[in-house]
Formats: C-alpha cells, sequence, structure tokens
C-alpha cells in the first residue's frame, strides 16, 4: 500500500526559454548595436517573457477550458458559541473499585497458583507467615452527560463497571454520589443517576443517520482528569466493526479521546447529539486520530430499555456463526459472497428446536437479506422472544424456508446475574457470586452439555472462600452430598449449615479440569 505523504505548496518553477526565444535575443542584440546595454538587456528579458508566455497560451482554433476555482470549505468560524451551550450537561464520573493486592516475596512477586513453582514457595518459602493482603481501593475516572433535569447520566459500561462507589462532578463543581440503573455490556452503555432537587443542565440524543464523512464533530469529557475539555475534528468513517462486540456499528472520529473522555457525549457543529464516545486504537494508548463513538439512535435505544427495566432484553437465535468469505461461497456453491455460516448450534436453544444445523448459510431472516454476519445478530436482537420469524437457509445446494421462534437472550453480565443470587445483610455468607449454567455460557466458557453444577462468577476478595482457594470459571455440583444446579441451592444450604451451627460449608468443586471437596468457613 502506498504510503500517504502530507499535501505541500508546489514552488513554481522559472520556463526555460525555447530555441526560438534564444535567437529572438540574439537578432535584438545585433539590432540594438548601438543602443545602452541597459536598454539592449530590457529588451531581450521583454522579448523572452513574451515568447515563453505565449507557448502557454492557447492556440487560435483550439478552445481550452479552465477549471473553475474551488469554493472555500464552509465551516463555523468558532465553536465557541456551541460549546457555551452543551459543556454545563457534560460531567465528569469518578468511580473506586476495590482490588486484592497479590502476595509478594522478597524476591518479586508469587508464581501463579497451580504452577509447580507455587508449590515450592508454598511448601518452603515461608507463605504461611506472609501477612492475609487487604483489598484497597482503585480510583478511576470518565465522563458522562446529563440528559434529563432529574439526573440521569449516560456512560460507558467500562467506566462504572465494578465500582464500589461512583461520584459525579458537575460543571460547575458540585459533586453528587450516583447509582447505578442499568448497564448494558454488548454495547458498552450505562445509564447512572444522581439525586437533587435543583433543576440541571442537559442535552438529548439527536440521530447520526444524517452525518455524513467529513462533518465537523465535537468530542466532550474529561481527558486525564484535568476537567472539562473540548475537542473538535471531522467524522472519518461510519460503520465501523471494531470486533469490539455483536452489535458494532461504530462511527470512527479523529477528534480526540483520550483516556478519561470515555462516556462523554459527541456533537455535530450544531451542538445536537450524535454519539457516546468509546474507544480509542491506538498503539501507544494515547490518541493518534483514531477514534470510535457509538451512534445516537443506538445509545438511545439501550438507555430507555435501561431506564425503564434494568437491563436489555434481546431476541435470541443460540447459534455461533461466522462471515462467508469468497473462499467459503465458491466451496459451498453459492453465487454470492453473502450471508451468514453458522458454525455452531448450542443445544437447548430455539435454533436446535428449529432444525438449524452447523454448516447452514442464512440468506434472509424475517424478510431481510442477510449481506454480512452482524446483520444477523442486530436484527434477532431487536426481536422479541415469542415471536415466529422466517430463516432462508442454503443447504447441501438446496434452499430451504425454515419457521424459528425466537428466545430471550440469557442473562450474560455474570456480576449482575451473581450480586442478585447473594444473600443480604447479616445473612451468612462465604463470599461466592454465583450464576446459572446457560447454554451460551457452556458455549462462551467451553463447558460441555453433560456438566452440572452452579458458576463462579466471581470471589469476593479476602472472603472465606478465596481463604478456600475457590476461583472465578469453577463449578460448583454439590453441596454437602446434595447436587445443585441453581445458585439458590447453595445459597439455601449455607443458611441451613449456619442455621446448625456448623462451622463450614462442603462445597464439591470443579476447577482446572479436577474435582475435590472443599471446606469453605461461614462468615
Amino acid at each position: 500500500m502506498p504510503s500517504t505523504q502530507p499535501l505541500r505548496p508546489v514552488r513554481p518553477q522559472p520556463i526555460a526559454a525555447s530555441a526560438t526565444a534564444k535567437a529572438a535575443v540574439l537578432e535584438a542584440s545585433s539590432i540594438a548595436s548601438g543602443l545602452p546595454a541597459r536598454a539592449i538587456l530590457a529588451g531581450a528579458i521583454s522579448l523572452t517573457l513574451l515568447v515563453s508566455v505565449a507557448a502557454f497560451m492557447p492556440k487560435i482554433g483550439h478552445a481550452q477550458s479552465v477549471p473553475a476555482p474551488l469554493s472555500a470549505p464552509a465551516g463555523p468560524a468558532s465553536f465557541a458559541d456551541v460549546v457555551e451551550r452543551v459543556t454545563p450537561a457534560v460531567v465528569n464520573v469518578t468511580v473506586a473499585q476495590e482490588t486484592q493486592p497479590a502476595l509478594s516475596m522478597p524476591g518479586g512477586q508469587l508464581p501463579d497458583e497451580g504452577s509447580p513453582l507455587y508449590e515450592f514457595f508454598k511448601r518452603f518459602g515461608g507463605m504461611d507467615e506472609l501477612p492475609t493482603p487487604v483489598p484497597r481501593q482503585r480510583e478511576g475516572e470518565g465522563s458522562g452527560f446529563l440528559i434529563d433535569a432529574e439526573g440521569y447520566i449516560v456512560t460507558n459500561n467500562h467506566v462504572v463497571n465494578g465500582a464500589s462507589t461512583i461520584e459525579v462532578t458537575l460543571n460547575d463543581g458540585e459533586q453528587y454520589a450516583a447509582k447505578v440503573i442499568g448497564r448494558d455490556a454488548k454495547t458498552d452503555l450505562a445509564l447512572i443517576k444522581i439525586d437533587t432537587t435543583d433543576a440541571l443542565p442537559h442535552v438529548t440524543f439527536g440521530d447520526s443517520q444524517g452525518a455524513r464523512v467529513g462533518d465537523w464533530v465535537l468530542a466532550v469529557g474529561n481527558p486525564f482528569g484535568l476537567g472539562g475539555s473540548v475537542n473538535a475534528g471531522i467524522i472519518s468513517a461510519r460503520g465501523r466493526d471494531i470486533n469490539s462486540g455483536p452489535y458494532d456499528d461504530y462511527i470512527q472520529i479523529d477528534a480526540p479521546i483520550n483516556r478519561g473522555n470515555s462516556g462523554g457525549p459527541l456533537f455535530d457543529a450544531r451542538g445536537v447529539v450524535i454519539g457516546v464516545n468509546t474507544a480509542i486504537f491506538s498503539p501507544s494508548g494515547g490518541n493518534i486520530g483514531i477514534g470510535f463513538a457509538i451512534p445516537a439512535e443506538t445509545a438511545a435505544e439501550i438507555v430507555a430499555e435501561l431506564k425503564t427495566k434494568g437491563r436489555v432484553d434481546r431476541g435470541w437465535l443460540g447459534v455461533q456463526i461466522q462471515p462467508v468469505t469468497e473462499e467459503i461461497a465458491a466451496s459451498l456453491g453459492l453465487p454470492e459472497t453473502r450471508g451468514v455460516l453458522v458454525a455452531d448450534v448450542i443445544p437447548g436453544t430455539p435454533a436446535e428446536a428449529a432444525g438449524i444445523r452447523s454448516g447452514d448459510v442464512i440468506l434472509q431472516a424475517a424478510g431481510e437479506r442477510m449481506e454480512e454476519y452482524r446483520d444477523l445478530t442486530k436484527l434477532i436482537a431487536g426481536i422479541d422472544a415469542g415471536t415466529q420469524i422466517k430463516l432462508v437457509v442454503s443447504r447441501s445446494g438446496e434452499t430451504l424456508s425454515i419457521p424459528v421462534t425466537i428466545g430471550e437472550m440469557p442473562a450474560e453480565d455474570l456480576a449482575q446475574a451473581a450480586s442478585e443470587q447473594a444473600p443480604a445483610g447479616d445473612e451468612p455468607r462465604i463470599g461466592l457470586y454465583l450464576a446459572p449454567l446457560t447454554p451460551e455460557l457452556r458455549a462462551e466458557r467451553g463447558i460441555a452439555a453433560d456438566a452440572s453444577g452452579v458458576l463462579v462468577a466471581q470471589v469476593a476478595p479476602g472472603s472465606p472462600a478465596q481463604a478456600a482457594g475457590i476461583k472465578a470459571g469453577s463449578l460448583i455440583s454439590m453441596v454437602g452430598q446434595q447436587a445443585v444446579t441453581q445458585p439458590s441451592q447453595v445459597i439455601e444450604a449455607v443458611k441451613q449449615a449456619a442455621a446448625a451451627d456448623r462451622p463450614s460449608v462442603l462445597l464439591r468443586v470443579e476447577q482446572d479440569g479436577e474435582q475435590r471437596f472443599v471446606a469453605v468457613p461461614i462468615g
């Protein structure tokens, strides 16, 4: 690919005199031999210029088209009026997360648990004498923007995910504690809220559909914790897929988005919100002019669901898919390079019930042509569970029409699903956050279809479960001598053990391919 060079002005080059011009100069010199030298020189230069310019004049009878001058590019002389109007609605979001520091030895950090060196240090390195690590707070910052006068704020999911506390600082310096209303990891959006009796400045979502490549945009946020900052640039591309999730459809911009800008609004030149600043592409970690924003119409739909339900309900088919390449299309005898290739069908899903098979190519769904694989994920996600649609499928050279009833996508946010199952108040705890084994989780984590139990989504730092060596991603298949398949069964078993004044509860844990019983003290 040829390298791109910066544009620079071209210096005008002197016009070389032709042979005819040189002869004319000599002739003029001989005729004017009696004139002063200055006159001869002036005449020679004048005649040379006339001849040289004549060489570039159009010949008589051959009309030459002269390109019209380019008009000056349209653009505001200043963004100051727009910035003054919208920045009061942009906020700083500061979060605190509780982290568990790793144990360390005098010679450095301990080897990874499970390695042979770890066992060596455990036996002979004096690990039992090391102090128990104390959880500590880690702070992070991002941006957000108020979407109504009541205190609802849009930001990124990755800004508030796992936060123990959230603090919002308004443009005027006022600070408020915020709570999470809902989060959506698939689109990296979150809705938080502050409580105040004051009417707050706010902006509303616009529509990015009319925004074109080359249009001016403003990215407003809080980069590096410096405070409210405004960056200007243009839209570089539309519909970008950066492999961050199944619903990628980003606006690419060259307005700088740095650490702390995440979750801030993207405005057009009129001050309309057309996106939510989310990610950058950078080998160095800093801005290089490639940033990405979630389109406003996508964000508006997600935020509306988070506000009313605290979550996003999506339709679900239950297939693992991949794009149809030219090689795949040729090998399957497809006339066009389009459609969605079914790589696998998850057991117990709507796709399996409908008879979809691995190797099928979905050409059409609910009457919509499938040009590329992400068309299917977007379409199915927007269909309500229980709705029946038809899939047009290419299978072994035949075109089939298959009816399928859309299901509801299982919860993927393990932290949220687990916390809903966690005991509250003064109830007995062991420090485990649990989630049920859904077909999608089995597929994502490579868990066998015949494996049973409850998934450990998180282990609380400093908890009895962590002290017992239980890790996130493990399976709990039994509590005592009773098999369990739901988080509620584990919670109930812990309550019963505590009620019987037992000091610990016995769990059968599948971890790193091995099954073992672990006695976990009850907190």
